[in-house]
């Protein structure tokens, strides 16, 4: 059994309510039972309930790093707040008295185990499961689609820009609007979103004017995304194979989600890592019409920045599991990463966690870029890609974070070359009016993780600080 921690247990949970009916059900003592197996590898009870009787709940530590949640209630919420509530009695320190594991448990157990014995005995005759076969008919129809849909969004972008920014009115964000409804008929739903981002731009009344900049990028980047996936489709369009460009993120542009199955297939999968989050925050995002949970996690062994992103759709955030802040340090046995430059994107299906430790925190300073000339080309580079996120995200070595004569906040580097810093327009919230609550001492030789953004109304590259790394403390600016 892995070490369970309340941060541990906190990020099983579903959502903030959850974690609260969880730790209510403990305070108000509403389990009757505890027991634990005798190897520990099993903790079950039961839990008061509304009815006479009591709800049996339990948690299988069987596999330590993918926990199996059971309960007799009927609740649609997984894992439910009886099985969270028993996992947080066990950290509180309440008394779980050994037991026998029950038959219907062990039961399951036995199925679960038969199970992965088919599947190790396929594995070991060659017989594993076969990759899914690919409609090769039906996928070229789905790029001729996609194709026309390129067309047709082209007409559209080439008009906005001949008639000029200026000209555009509410008729003509209505047949904008339009188009980003039939742009998902031609299977461009990546698309169907930068559009919608457009209109949104210009839908802002009053403020219009002071979106024209932004508005005109984003039309830059929809013609230049429609340049390249024209090129590429028409490209895999004569590829017998029909393959996927596991190496740039066109696909995802053009709508693909990347299965967990086809990033294994395509080696993008890392075995044995251990990841550091060092910042995190939900946002609303009206382009996609959904809730992002972003993550930016540190692999302790190659030092690279990583993202999660967990989106929740509007009609169903409810029924979704809703990501948090976590404060451990991760250790997983296989993580997938997605297609893409800086800050690619990764997943994984199972997990433990232990405290973070000071080695762990020496690993977060030997990593961090030391040369802010070398960050800064790394950036722009990054930027020079119209399909790149535009909001990269660095960890960078202070050797000073201080203010200038003039009332901006600066970070230094070992060769003296200053960074200012300053918030950004893409963050939910400003991070500088945090700073001088800082201790004077987390201000030298200190690790700063920034998000960079090119402000184009402005004409200049800034960073807005988001974590603080100094003395073996971590300190969150954006939550």
């Amino acid at each position: 059994m892995p070490e369970l921690t309340t941060s541990y247990v906190d990020s099983l949970a579903p959502n903030a309510a959850a974690i609260k009916n969880g730790q209510g059900l403990v305070r108000k003592k509403s389990f009757v039972q505890l027991h634990t197996s005798e190897n520990g590898e099993l903790l079950f009870g039961q839990c008061a309930g509304s009815g006479k009787t009591p709800y049996e709940c339990s948690v299988d530590f069987i596999s330590p790093d993918n926990p199996v949640f059971r309960c007799t209630c009927p609740s649609r919420q997984f894992p439910c707040k009886h099985a969270l509530g028993l996992l947080y009695a066990y950290v509180e320190g309440q008394a779980f008295t050994p037991a026998p594991v029950p038959e219907d448990i062990s039961s399951k157990r036995e199925k679960a185990e038969k199970r992965e014995e088919n599947k190790a005995k396929q594995a070991a005759e060659g017989t594993e499961s076969k990759p899914k076969k690919v409609n090769k008919s039906a996928l070229k129809k789905k790029i001729n689609a996609q194709l026309e849909g390129l067309d047709l969004l082209e007409k559209l972008v080439l008009s906005l820009i001949r008639g000029g920014l200026s000209t555009i009115d509410s008729k003509t964000l209505k047949t904008v609007q339009e188009h980003v409804k039939q742009l998902g008929n031609y299977y461009l739903s990546g698309a169907q979103t930068q559009l919608r981002r457009f209109a949104l731009l210009l839908g802002k009344g009053e403020d219009r004017e002071e979106s024209y900049t932004y508005a005109m990028e984003q039309l830059t980047r929809l013609h230049a995304f429609i340049k390249k996936a024209r090129v590429y489709l028409t490209t895999r369009a004569g590829d017998p194979e029909l393959a996927l460009d596991h190496e740039s993120t066109i696909d995802e542009w053009l709508g693909h989600a990347w299965q967990l199955s086809e990033l294994k297939e395509h080696g993008l999968v890392k075995e044995s890592v251990e990841l550091l989050q060092l910042a995190f925050y939900s946002y609303d995002d009206p382009a996609r019409q959904e809730f992002v949970d972003l993550g930016y996690w540190l692999e302790t062994a190659s030092g690279e920045i990583h993202r999660t992103l967990n989106y929740r759709p509007y009609k169903a955030a409810k029924l979704m599991r809703e990501e948090d802040s976590f404060f451990e340090l991760v250790q997983i046995p296989l993580l997938y990463t997605y297609p893409g430059d800086m800050n690619v994107r990764v997943r994984y299906e199972a997990m433990t966690s232990r405290a973070v430790e000071d080695k762990d925190l020496d690993r977060v300073t030997a990593n961090a870029s030391r040369s802010y000339t070398e960050a800064l080309k790394k950036v722009k580079n990054q930027l020079k890609n119209p399909l790149s996120d535009k909001t990269p995200v660095m960890l960078l070595h202070a050797a000073h974070l201080g203010v200038t004569a003039s009332g901006q906040y600066v970070i230094t580097d070992d060769a003296g070359v200053q960074m200012v810093l300053d918030d950004i327009p893409s963050l939910p919230q400003g991070t500088l009016e945090l700073l001088p609550f800082l201790p004077a001492s987390a201000m030298k030789d200190c690790c700063v993780l920034v998000m960079f953004e090119h402000l184009l109304d402005q004409g200049r590259l800034t960073a807005q600080p988001l974590t603080i790394i100094q003395g073996g403390t971590i300190t969150r600016l954006l939550y």
